[in-house]
Formats: C-alpha cells, structure tokens, sequence
C-alpha cells in the first residue's frame, strides 16, 4: 500500500491522505506521482483532467482490499443496488 496526498480538483480542496496500490495499475482511476520535494501526491483522472506523461494510473486501495471485498454481500436485499453498477449504467 502506498499513501499519497491529494492535490486539489473540481470538488475537493486537497490534502487529504488516500492509500493506492503500490503498483500502477491500468484499470485504475488515480494519477499518482512525486512532486518536487519528493513525496507522493495523487489526483483523480477525468476526461478534463487526462492522464500526464509523468504519471501512472493506480488503483485506490478501497477499492481492491481484501478486507473490504470480504464484508461485501453477493446478494443484496430487494430494492437495493450496488452503487458502482449504478453509476456505470448513468455514463453515456
């Protein structure tokens, strides 16, 4: 796991500690790289803000943890969704 500082977007201020997977991954949705004193910081792609060529794509450690993959429910109740399908079925 790797902990990486957010940069500020659209919606957030920034600063903000996310943890991503320490390899970069192609499947991801984090731009992630070093700033100039050497730390990590990491930032959200979009088709606004596209990946840059001094980044690589990682993926948000939520959303690959074991643990949390585990306390997952395959069947959920009647009348609730996954949100991730949901949001996948609203893109165009």
């Amino acid at each position: 796991m790797l902990f990486t500082r957010t940069l500020p977007g659209a919606t957030t201020a920034g600063g903000k500690q996310l943890a991503v997977s320490p390899e970069p991954d192609a499947g991801g949705n984090t731009a992630v790289r070093r700033d100039g004193t050497g730390a990590w910081v990491s930032r959200q792609v979009s088709e606004q803000r596209p990946l840059l060529g001094y980044e690589r794509l990682h993926m948000p450690h939520p959303a690959t943890c074991p643990a949390r993959q585990a306390q997952l429910p395959l069947e959920l109740p009647a009348g609730v969704i996954r949100l991730d399908v949901h949001r996948r079925s609203r893109r165009p």
